[in-house]
């Protein structure tokens, strides 16, 4: 019997999940390997999303993906604790309550904020780098508006709505514009002037976005400022206490609202292990909880629930991505520190899915004794959205501004997720960023998220289904499921109605080029168009030759249009159905026997596939029943086409 060979990673961030995905994809018709992932939560978070959760844009689940979601159907085993340390001696991982053994082992606990030792940061601030994070931030904006409405004292009031966001690189940035659009809403909610609320950005350097060329640092800078943001660059912060901001020990900003993003290191995890670091977070002493290292504003830990974390940093490892210390251990993500052409890899996205893809290829290289190939990393562009609706991008070279920009960004979002979750990621990006955006903060607008109430779409449900219904009683009564005396497979040539169709024989095979376009009958008055050649070829050359043919196909459009015309009046299976109206109105139409009263079937069975059967119809009871019998199925799981989260066999 083959050995197993263990493969374990911890971390489920974009360097964890990559590399899981890259080592199912090789080995899971491979019996003898186990993969483990293991993560502290069941989800993996987008972390370049999460400004958008902090401005209340989308909702928390927006940036999550369960590991559910994106393993069902796999080999790859997603255990949720959290690791304490790791024997490397002994190849295994140690928790609070278990041990996990390894051969190969890969390390992607990413990184936390950096507060440089700078007094008073950190217990005095906001970080975004956990949802957890985005979402007190969330919670806190909406705070400080409500207090401010009802606070009478101008110099408190003004300090409620100050917001400081310290760091200008990107996280800083979108914060900031996320923070503009959350005014509009909020200023019109609570009745406060938009004047009173100031969003202050503060860089210690001299401009904001430095990795971005020179021309779109300035369209960003200018789109806050006219927005309303006091932009202040050159500003070192050097301290920070309860309700202020100081800045290079002179300057104070009064606020009760401090986000700091001015920087990230090493995890939290990288001071608990005993390998070799590239650098060292200035901050020594940095204060963590159960949640991880943070700003320590608006947390409420118990005593007993915060430590002192030591020194951590990135890991120092070789052109492999191996550690310099454990040949079988390889580091991902943000925490690796390797210098090509004389840099330092930066700690962006792409560093961490590339480094994934070259960690989970030298892994399987060493498995089947093959020469390991060192890490290169090839980047793309850095994109930057500013609210919504504006962004900023650089992609191949290619400078972008605006609604590209933020186009440009939807875009690779949606690359990732097909790739993270198949088709049900993608649609559950759309519904939050589009189809369930509010207060128009899109591209488009709310013009994608506008909803029409079911019991406005009740009687334009009810009005087609009869429509249909009719049509198909009107057919019946004419004979369509009458084949005639000789039966099924003698059909009477009267017996055939479908446009274009003649029935051929010896005494009709002359005269059919010039009868066969002809209508077979008057049901739908004045066609829009004559019936398309392949349709005349089709019923001249199949249906006109095998009688038989033609009268299932016509039987099978009567029944089509009574099932349908029932099921929208029942509201039973309204999407399929709407389908099928479209579907048969498009046939009658090219078939050359359809009027214009089609057009009006086909726009409200467009309706229809909005759900209209959920309101006043079966399918509020049918469709909910559906989706847990589907997503219970194995097939579900592996091509990822479930709808909302896959559920466990019972």
């Amino acid at each position: 019997m083959e050995q197993k060979v263990r493969i374990a990673i911890m971390g489920g961030g974009y360097g964890g999940v990559e590399a899981a995905k890259r080592l199912h994809k090789k080995y899971k018709r491979k019996q003898n390997i186990d993969i483990t992932l293991i993560d502290r939560n069941p989800y993996h978070t987008l972390m370049t999303e999460l400004h958008e959760v902090a401005g209340s844009r989308v909702e928390p689940e927006a940036v999550q993906v369960s590991f559910k979601k994106i393993f069902s159907g796999t080999s790859v085993k997603v255990v949720c604790d959290e690791i304490d340390t790791i024997e490397f001696e002994n190849k295994r991982l140690v928790s609070r309550t278990a041990v996990y053994p390894y051969d190969y082992l890969i390390i992607g606990a990413g990184a936390q904020p950096d507060f440089f030792d700078i007094p008073g940061v950190q217990e005095n601030c906001f970080t975004c780098w956990s949802l957890e994070d985005a979402i007190r931030i969330r919670t806190h904006i909406e705070e400080m508006f409500r207090e401010a409405a009802k606070e009478p004292s101008p110099e408190r009031r003004r300090k409620l709505l100050t917001f400081a966001v310290a760091g200008g690189s990107f996280t800083g940035v979108e914060i900031c514009g996320e923070l503009l659009e959350r005014k509009e809403v909020l200023c019109a909610k609570y009745h406060i002037n938009e004047r009173e609320v100031r969003v202050v950005l503060i860089e210690m350097l001299d401009d904001i976005l430095p990795s971005l060329p020179k021309h779109l640092r300035e369209k960003a800078a200018r789109y806050l400022q006219n927005r309303g943001t006091d932009l202040m660059l050159n500003s070192p912060i050097t301290s920070a206490a309860p309700g202020k901001v100081v800045i290079a020990d002179s300057e104070v900003v009064e606020t009760d609202t401090f986000i700091w993003t001015a920087g990230v290191h090493g995890s939290e995890f990288s001071s608990k292990i005993e390998l070799t670091k590239g650098n060292c977070a200035k901050d020594e002493a940095t204060v963590a909880s159960v949640e991880g290292i943070h700003g320590m504003k608006g947390c409420h830990f118990d005593e007993d629930e915060r430590y002192i974390v030591g020194e951590r940093g990135r890991i120092q490892v070789n052109e492999f991505l191996q550690s310099v210390d454990v040949p079988n251990v390889y580091i991902v993500g943000d925490m690796v520190f390797v210098t090509i052409d004389d840099k330092v890899v930066p700690q962006i996205v792409e560093t961490a899915i590339q480094s994934a893809h070259t960690a989970a290829e030298n892994i399987a290289r060493e498995i089947e004794q093959k020469e390991k190939k060192p890490f290169k990393p090839n980047y793309h562009g850095q994109m930057v959205s500013l609210g919504g609706k504006y962004g900023v991008a650089y992609v191949m070279n290619v400078a972008l501004s605006g609604f590209a920009a933020q186009a440009m960004k939807h875009v690779i979002n949606l690359h990732y997720l097909i790739g993270l979750a198949g088709l049900t990621a993608i649609w559950d990006y759309l519904q939050e960023q589009f189809f369930q955006i509010r207060d128009g903060r899109s591209i488009v607008g709310s013009h994608l998220a506008a909803k029409i109430p079911a019991y406005w779409a009740l009687p334009l449900r009810v009005f087609l289904g009869i429509k249909w219904v009719t049509e198909g009683v009107k057919k019946v009564s004419e004979g369509w499921l009458n084949p005639g005396p000789g039966g099924l497979f003698n059909v009477a040539d009267t017996s055939i109605h479908l446009p274009g169709v003649i029935v051929w024989d010896e005494a009709t095979a002359a005269t059919a080029a010039a009868t066969s376009a002809t209508p077979g009958a008057d049901s739908w008055g004045e066609p829009i168009m004559e019936a398309l050649g392949l349709y005349t070829w089709f019923a001249e050359n199949v249906l006109g030759r095998f009688p038989t043919m033609a009268f299932l196909a016509q039987s099978g459009v009567v029944v089509a249009q009574v099932v349908v015309g029932l099921a929208l009046i029942l509201g039973l299976f309204t999407f399929p159905a709407a389908v099928i109206s479209l579907g048969m109105a498009l046939m009658f139409i090219v078939s050359g026997w359809g009027n214009v009263e089609l057009w009006w079937f086909m726009t409200a069975a467009i309706v229809m596939l909005g759900g209209a059967g959920r309101g006043f119809g079966l399918d509020h009871w049918v469709m909910p029943w559906m989706k847990r019998w589907w997503n219970r199925k194995s097939i579900a799981h592996k091509t990822h086409l479930y709808t909302g989260e896959p559920r466990i066999k019972n």
